[in-house]
């Protein structure tokens, strides 16, 4: 039989083969909606993600036929595309056949502190008295408002200390928009010596010299790691360029919300710390990474880079804000980089570290929002506005986020040496009818100590030896009516749905973790043996940290489990 006789075989010649390739064909009414959203923005791979908020944000969902027509339209796999849109939680992929979502959209908080406020029955609430056909209701991570918890996002208007009645209202009134606070402009803050600092250094300033203000002061960095300030710069400034500063603005630790206190007041105090930074690496480009659940921070950050620009401070596009999309692991900084450059959040692994190959594979100089607010006020004022501050053996100061069954929950600025009974009485101590039983130092991670270990500074170093640490000094406060066993299983809830799912260590024992802490008694051998496991073979932070609050908890408050 000649070749061309057999069945089933692909026949060469014109007009004998297939008409298109094998796969999903692109529809040119999609393609037609891409490219005008789109518009003249350059198609370069690292905006996928950018985009794929434009779509979203436009038709409320994510259709494959969108889908495949951003892949046509970019360049890129079908198999590219779809992977990043179905990594984050704020991209909602339909496909062929499939409902799309409600247009209106409520994200409830259950965070820890959003628990303690009752956000369990606030969403079982809603989701019986609303529609929903036209309503969705979902559970969401903490949403950086633990001070006015219960919280949700209703469209990307948050409502604080949420209700139904609340929410009703808001619905009728169509109230979904981000609401923008009062704070710091351009204009006034340069009426009182803003960038001025900047201006000098620019001129003709020893970038060694303020890295030596940086250490003196004792600046560490304020994301998490506590890692010496000012000594990355030099190991950035180290490598050949063109090199970059990273803006970490992706505060998803339960219980932190101290950058948007910041940024919703004076935003200029860290737009000219990142400047004078990125002057002392010789960066080429800062790019600012802000988590999708600070609405009205990306507003403000787009208004006052554009009127930097405006003021010919930053050349146009210097600095490049991009959206995060609902990523917790996004706070690590090998997967914020990753997803700046349009990928799924996955850490690296490590060597090589970001100051030698980050962005792009440059050098990458990376900072965390509350940090640079601190480099913009030691330039301002020397390195004695930290470390002139003693107090219990510490210098400097922290900016606590405080909440849970306290009085006034908020952000405190306080000695770094300062205790949890320091911190309650800030905070105008115990709420009423609460008796102070456990907190929570430093967000999930750091785990839950009892209320008698009320004598130690919550600073870096200081919690190492109990088995817990300062992070992000995100502090939540227990009471006698609440569960240190409950608790702890809402922190591993939020690391099992977190979890990148890249290590076997981590997404797996998250799960199982969360398994056996739901039998009546807890296993505690198996637990231990699981603990050790995932910090030890875990790749990033998420995993090697999640066993804290399951061991302390088996530690301090066995009773319970």
């Amino acid at each position: 039989m000649a070749l061309d006789e057999r069945k089933g075989v692909w026949k060469s010649g014109k007009g004998r083969g297939r008409k298109f390739t094998k796969g999903r064909q692109y529809d040119d009414a999609a393609l037609a909606e891409v490219q005008a959203l789109l518009g003249d923005r350059p198609r370069r791979r690292d905006l996928l993600i950018e985009f794929l908020h434009l779509v979203q944000d436009k038709h409320g969902h994510l259709s494959a036929a969108h889908l495949r027509a951003l892949a046509e339209e970019m360049r890129l796999s079908q198999a590219e595309v779809y992977e990043v849109a179905t990594f984050y939680a704020h991209f909602d992929v339909v496909k062929e056949g499939e409902t799309p979502p409600p247009a209106l959209t409520i994200r409830v908080c259950d965070s820890l502190s959003c628990e303690l406020a009752g956000a369990q029955a606030l969403k079982a609430a809603l989701e019986d008295g609303l529609d929903p056909s036209q309503v969705r209701v979902l559970r969401a991570p903490c949403m950086g408002r633990c001070d006015t918890a219960p919280v949700l996002e209703l469209g990307h208007n948050h409502v604080d200390h949420a209700t139904v009645e609340k929410v009703e209202a808001a619905i009728s009134a169509g109230n979904t928009h981000a609401h923008i606070p009062d704070y710091e402009t351009l204009k006034s803050y340069q009426e009182s010596g803003g960038y001025d600092a900047l201006l000098k250094l620019r001129e003709g300033g020893d970038w060694e010299q303020v890295q030596v203000q940086v250490k003196e002061s004792g600046l560490r960095g304020l994301g998490g790691a506590g890692f010496p300030s000012g000594t990355k710069w030099g190991f950035v400034r180290g490598n050949a360029g063109p090199r970059y500063l990273a803006v970490n603005g992706d505060e998803g630790e339960p219980g932190t919300f101290k950058d948007r206190y910041y940024l919703e007041r004076t935003p200029h105090l860290f737009l000219e710390g990142m400047l004078i930074a990125a002057w002392a690496v010789e960066a080429d480009r800062c790019y600012i990474y802000m988590r999708d659940e600070y609405p009205a921070v990306l507003e403000i950050l787009r208004r006052e880079i554009t009127a930097l620009e405006q003021a010919g401070l930053v050349p146009e596009g210097y600095i490049d804000l991009r959206r995060g999309a609902g990523a917790y692991i996004c706070g690590e900084e090998s997967a914020m980089i990753e997803s700046i450059e349009g990928k799924r959040g996955l850490p690296r692994h490590r060597p090589p570290y970001v100051a030698q190959v980050g962005l792009f594979g440059q050098p990458t100089l990376v900072h965390n929002v509350e940090t640079l607010h601190w480099i913009a006020r030691i330039c301002r004022e020397g390195p004695e506005v930290l470390n002139a501050t003693e107090k219990n053996g510490r210098t400097g100061l922290r900016s606590y986020s405080v909440s849970g069954r306290v009085a006034k929950p908020g952000v405190y600025l306080l000695p770094a040496g300062s205790t949890i009974t320091d911190i309650i009485d800030a905070a105008g101590g115990m709420a009423q009818g609460h008796v102070f039983k456990a907190y929570q130092p430093g967000g999930p991670s750091s785990g839950l100590l009892p209320a008698s270990i009320d004598d130690v500074p919550l600073d870096f170093d200081t919690l190492q030896p109990l088995g817990s640490f300062i992070g992000s000094a995100a502090v939540v406060v227990l009471s006698d009516q609440d569960s240190a066993r409950a608790a702890a299983l809402n922190m591993l809830r939020f690391f099992e749905d977190e979890s990148c799912g890249q290590c076997t260590p981590c997404r797996v024992g998250c799960e199982k973790a969360v398994k056996l802490m739901q039998a009546d008694t807890w296993d505690q051998p198996l637990l231990e043996e699981l603990c050790t496991a995932m910090a030890d073979a875990s790749i990033c932070g998420l995993g090697q940290a999640a066993p804290n609050p399951i061991r302390l908890v088996i530690k301090h408050f066995n009773d319970e489990v």
